[in-house]
């Protein structure tokens, strides 16, 4: 699951690039905007992707849809706003949610977005943060099924809740968000590794949530 922010500045180059990048992968890749991207630039090299597909060709229609993934459900919200960088779901949007969740309610799923629908702590990232999301929250809270929100955006691994539901941020693929609870804070990032979550849903439902970094480590130390 890509939660956005796929691009830089939403060219279409960037997103060939990326759709070369993702080809040799073995696993299905699900696409999602965040405020850096283009929707209609992203759904041009995506058309190869029946879901993306699938969201039509209506001018900047937002890019959101349901998938089924070994059992558990994905629902993509796209919560962009056309040239600005926070993150809002008005009501077309959230009755599409609300429609998608009631249409399988058995189903485990998993809810993303790319802006994260819980406050961050650092300033420079919650200037840019999901606005009005108590319509959200009342769409997830109706529906039980949910076990995790996930979301983009933030370029820091963290936790939090939203309806009743456990949500996270995933750590970035390229640099992560400087840690400053301060206020003002600085705006920046660090030099920490990219990284990743992975996201375990049983047949029971239950989730748990790890967060991965990447690059090279000391050799494996086996521990009894």
């Amino acid at each position: 699951m890509l939660t956005g922010d796929l691009a830089d500045g939403g060219l279409p180059a960037e997103y060939a690039r990326l759709h070369a990048l993702l080809s040799p992968l073995p696993m299905a890749v699900y696409p999602m905007p965040g405020n850096h991207d283009d929707r209609d630039a992203l759904r041009a090299v995506f058309k190869d992707h029946p879901a993306v597909a699938a969201t039509g060709t209506v001018p900047q229609a937002p890019l959101q849809y349901a998938v089924d993934v070994a059992g558990t459900r994905l629902v993509c919200c796209d919560t962009t706003v056309d040239g600005h960088p926070h993150g809002h779901l008005d009501e077309d949007r959230l009755r599409w949610l609300d429609e998608t969740l009631a249409a399988a309610p058995d189903t485990p799923t998993v809810v993303a977005t790319h802006h994260p629908p819980f406050p961050i702590g650092i300033r420079f990232i919650d200037d840019m943060r999901f606005v009005e999301p108590a319509g959200f929250a009342a769409v997830v809270e109706r529906h039980p099924q949910i076990v995790r929100v996930i979301s983009g955006h933030v370029h820091r691994g963290s936790v939090g809740s939203i309806g009743g539901k456990v949500s996270t941020t995933c750590p970035s693929t390229y640099r992560q968000l400087f840690l400053d609870l301060t206020h003002p804070g600085r705006a920046a990032v660090t030099g920490e590794p990219a990284g990743f979550a992975i996201h375990l849903v049983d047949e029971h439902g239950s989730a748990t949530t790890h967060f991965v970094p990447t690059g090279n480590y000391r050799p494996l130390m086996e521990v009894e």
